[in-house]
């Protein structure tokens, strides 16, 4: 009897593949175990045996399996399940969901490789000059791979030049897979065995008195060993005897030492014994109960406390009992900055029972975490991460807890699955039967829209920690102030009077300005012209600390302009500002002060947010300029101000949340203001201090925007009482978008008569020399979700069948706020 195996392979295909295996195989092989398989001519990929079974494919020949390259499963059948959930609910295939949740390292890659053929004689005259090269190549080097002929011939396109060798016979061709993973290896030495005995180590130290440092190096060996009684790392020898390795390595070549190596995680916890966790105050307390009678009710619980009010506490104590139980805690967070803060604050509580998991980690971190979960260590009960953790192979998940569940950097946008971490997460929860804390001071409205419906359950903390009072917040109208000549660049004179105020007493300042760069755009003051990026729709932004233009959306870069590229006009205009224009002014209005900043340009690298955070905290800048990364929930003691920019941008976004969207991150960047003992201050410019919103913010009403912005949603259809699922079609010739939208949007009419918004160009309507063009779905609370996207997929897939829209790509992107 034949068997066979399906598997899900790392491409977004819709089906999974059938293999053949032997019987062996089949009695070996167990779901979740990685396979490499030859796909296509030459290809060979890493998949993921899904299911063992004996039914032949109908539609092709299954072809065998290369080689299994695991002992045992790497993921759980709770995982499979959930990758199931979030492959049928975003509209995306399981190979999407394997590429995003694997570590790269899993993921093995195959390498082609070139050797001659020593069966067949060939006449040199017969080929030609580039077949001559690799031929005589092969002659010196027994096989070559790709790279090398590309480096041979000094040209990317090789492969005319292999397949006329492969016509000639004169070459065979061979894939090697090769894994990905390379453990840590630390290096270790020890005294050599034969110098144990005293005369022999009498003798070895007077031979060593003409080379005094090789002499220290032994005698500091002899101290660290006695001192710690644990081996010894060269690392170590090297600098306590401030030794260079290259005497280490004189020693070790003499024999005299000897070195061996020990696997060690990339990422461990050095820190000493933990301290016990805080005593909670009377809100907290009360908010502690209060969860957990929610949770004997619900599954769902919101936490609704307001900013400082020692929410983190409160996880806290929930750890512990879970942790206690034996059971997992995976901690989801928005932001990689926050978990900056947070684990040190963590690993003080539970030592080195946390470990951290988000994308600025290397391929190898992640995979030893990963198995680390996978096997149940102590060292990984408690998991911190970005979105990306929530597909870890959890074994017995008790809790989970998102922080600032509101927040939007939750949402995958590109690349597939385009899945939402808070909603997944909740469903992961399920999968285990254990429950779920969404935290936030100022909640989305979906989760508080739940709360209203019965479905979760709500537990408030209405007072910040110590009493302090919530900020205070003003509204200082900038139009007024330019008319009264009473702004110095993007300040008002009311900002610079309470920097100045704030400095004098030693207390630290925060200033928001959402958006990046020196200005967003530069403007010819002669005829108006203004420089736009070649592939996007957009405008160029001036970065000034490299003096280059750039886009933000495909990473164009040119240097600054000195003339209008229009009319020649060395008069140029900056209009706008970002962070860099507010980080010049305030070191110029404040030059005896340290000014920081803090946005995409200044974090990149995996410790760009600890490096600035850290200084913060010490008190290196006392005033941090900085776009959204800094409203995310960190916990500065020292801030006494917050300086809001401008609040009009955010405010008239064209988005049906940027009213909610703009409330939280106000509200959120005004709670860094005093979180410690005096009240904090926070000053708000715009143009507009009569806007609703802002009342709202300055009066910290949560109740009355949730009410509004309700009434809105229901007037105009939109979430959280109507889902949507948003359909771009992209393309680089403008003609086939818009006449495949038109077509893909008669379809959807003709199926679903009202509720179809669009087709219709986004505001950038072209990015990377795409041009886009969206089209909205908006989907009843009494329709049903499953057979709406089942009506989705069956006209998705008449389009891709037509010819000439083959080529137009379509993205679907289930709940897209």
């Amino acid at each position: 009897m034949q068997h066979f195996i399906d598997v899900i392979l790392p491409i977004p295909l819709e089906r999974l593949f059938t293999y053949s295996i032997t019987q062996a195989e089949s009695e070996f092989l167990k779901a979740g175990m990685r396979v490499a398989v030859p796909f296509g001519k030459t290809k060979i990929y890493t998949a993921l045996v899904f299911e063992i079974h004996q039914q032949q494919p109908t539609a092709y020949e299954a072809k065998e399996i290369h080689q299994i390259l695991d002992d045992a499963p790497i993921i759980t059948q709770t995982q499979l399940t959930h990758w199931q959930w979030i492959a049928e609910y975003y509209l995306c295939t399981l190979g999407d969901v394997l590429r995003a949740a694997l570590p790269n390292s899993f993921l093995l890659e195959s390498e082609t490789i070139i050797t001659k053929n020593n069966d067949k004689i060939i006449n040199d005259a017969d080929l030609k000059d580039e077949e001559f090269l690799v031929y005589e190549a092969l002659h010196h080097q027994s096989s070559l791979k790709l790279h090398d002929l590309i480096n041979i011939l000094d040209k990317k396109n090789v492969f005319s030049v292999i397949n006329a060798l492969l016509d000639k016979d004169a070459i065979v061709l061979q894939e090697e897979v090769y894994e990905k993973y390379k453990p840590k290896l630390v290096r270790y030495v020890k005294l050599n065995s034969n110098y144990s005995e005293s005369e022999k180590l009498q003798q070895l130290l007077e031979e060593l008195s003409r080379a005094p440092k090789q002499r220290d190096v032994i005698m500091t060996l002899f101290s660290i060993s006695a001192q710690t009684k644990k081996p010894v790392k060269v690392s170590d020898l090297s600098e306590a005897s401030d030794a260079s390795p290259a005497i280490i390595k004189t020693l070790i070549d003499k024999e005299i030492l000897a070195e061996y190596h020990f696997q060690e995680d990339r990422v461990a916890y050095s820190g000493d014994a933990n301290e016990a966790s805080k005593t909670l105050n009377t809100y907290q307390e009360k908010a502690l109960e209060e969860i957990k009678q929610s949770f004997e009710t619900f599954n769902i619980t919101l936490l609704h406390g307001v900013t400082s009010s020692g929410k983190t506490e409160v996880y806290v104590k929930l750890i512990e009992e879970v942790i206690a139980k034996g059971k997992q805690v995976l901690y989801l967070l928005p932001e990689i900055a926050l978990t900056t803060q947070l684990v040190s604050r963590l690993e003080t509580y539970f030592g080195g029972n946390v470990s951290v998991y988000h994308s600025k980690y290397s391929s190898h971190e992640r995979f030893e975490l990963w198995n680390n979960v996978l096997q149940n260590q102590p060292k990984a009960q408690i998991v911190l991460g970005a979105r990306s953790s929530i597909f870890l192979p959890f074994h017995d998940l008790g809790l989970v807890i998102v922080d600032e569940e509101h927040e939007t950097s939750f949402k995958q946008f590109d690349p597939a699955p385009r899945y939402h971490a808070r909603d997944a997460a909740i469903v992961l929860a399920a999968l285990f039967k254990s429950k779920t804390l969404l935290g936030s001071a100022t909640p989305s409205l979906e989760s508080y829209y739940n709360v209203k419906q019965g479905k979760y359950g709500l537990v408030e903390i209405t007072h910040r920690f110590n009493d302090v009072l919530m900020p205070d917040i003003e509204l200082v109208d900038i139009q007024d102030k330019h008319k009264r000549k009473r702004m110095t660049g993007h300040f008002s004179d009311r900002l610079i009077e309470e920097m100045t105020e704030a400095l004098s007493v030693g207390h630290q300042i925060i200033l928001f300005q959402n958006r990046r760069g020196f200005s967003p755009i530069v403007e010819c003051v002669t005829c108006g012209h203004a420089p736009q990026c070649p592939n996007c729709d957009v405008s160029l932004t001036f970065h000034q600390f490299k003096n280059e233009l750039r886009c933000h959306y495909c990473g164009y870069y040119t240097a600054m302009l000195k003339n209008c590229m229009a009319c020649g006009s060395v008069e140029l205009d900056n209009k706008g500002f970002g962070t860099e224009q507010v980080q010049e002014e305030a070191q110029a209005l404040f030059p005896e002060h340290k000014v920081g900043r803090m946005d995409l340009d200044t974090t990149r690298g995996k410790f760009g947010y600890d490096r600035i955070i850290t200084a913060f905290e010490q008190k290196e800048i006392d005033i941090l300029v900085g776009t959204q990364m800094l409203t995310k929930g960190l916990d500065f003691r020292n801030v006494k101000l917050v300086g809001i920019m401008n609040a009009d941008n955010m405010l008239n976004f064209p988005d049906f949340r940027a009213l909610e969207r703009s409330f939280q991150l106000m509200l959120q960047v005004s709670g860094r203001a005093g979180r410690t003992d005096e009240r904090g201050k926070v000053l708000i410019q715009t143009y507009n201090p009569h806007h609703r919103i802002l009342h709202q913010v300055s009066t910290n009403n949560y109740a009355e925007m949730y009410m509004e912005q309700m009434d809105e949603r229901h007037n105009f259809k939109y979430p959280p009482i109507y889902r949507l699922i948003k359909i771009t079609l992209k393309h680089k010739d403008f003609n086939k978008v818009n006449i495949g939208a038109e077509w893909y949007a008669t379809g959807l009419k003709q199926v679903f008569k009202s509720n179809i918004l669009g087709p219709e160009f986004p505001p950038i309507s072209r990015i990377r020399n795409q041009f886009h063009k969206n089209i909205l779905v908006k989907i009843p609370p009494q329709q049903s979700l499953s057979k709406t996207k089942k009506a989705i997929v069956k006209i998705n897939n008449s389009f891709l069948s037509i010819k000439e829209f083959r080529s137009v790509r379509v993205i679907l992107n289930v709940d897209n706020f």
